[in-house]
């Protein structure tokens, strides 16, 4: 069975669920005057699900490993902003762990899907 549409990918699911937890999390109090924080992190989770979605319908396997790695980055970025916001104790150890330990499954399963397209060239 080949996958018709991004939202038939289980690292677009992923990301999508990422993001409601990205949206939560900075809904808490502390998140309501730091606007840039905020933004950046909302922005890059959003990225993540967003270059799937573009990469898929470039309809070539190029253009989607290099938007597949736009968005492993973005997750990353994401990775980096959950270690500002634990230190601002803007978040607690157990929230921070939450979505670390997804944003690593999503990094796993991008970097999984880049090395499958790039044998199928």
């Amino acid at each position: 069975m080949s996958i018709k549409q991004f939202e038939d990918l289980k690292v677009w699911q992923a990301s999508r669920e990422f993001i409601t937890l990205t949206y939560k999390l900075t809904s808490k109090p502390n998140f309501k005057t730091d606007f840039g924080l905020k933004d950046q992190f909302q922005r890059a989770s959003v990225s993540v699900m967003n270059n799937i979605a573009e990469g898929f319908e470039r309809d070539n396997n190029k253009e989607f490993v290099r938007f597949l790695t736009y968005s492993k980055g973005s997750a990353g970025e994401v990775r980096s902003l959950l270690y500002v916001a634990l230190d601002l104790e803007y978040i607690s150890e157990s929230e921070f762990l939450e979505h670390y330990n997804l944003a690593i499954d999503i990094i796993t399963q991008i970097a999984n899907f880049i090395k499958y397209l790039n044998k199928t060239k």
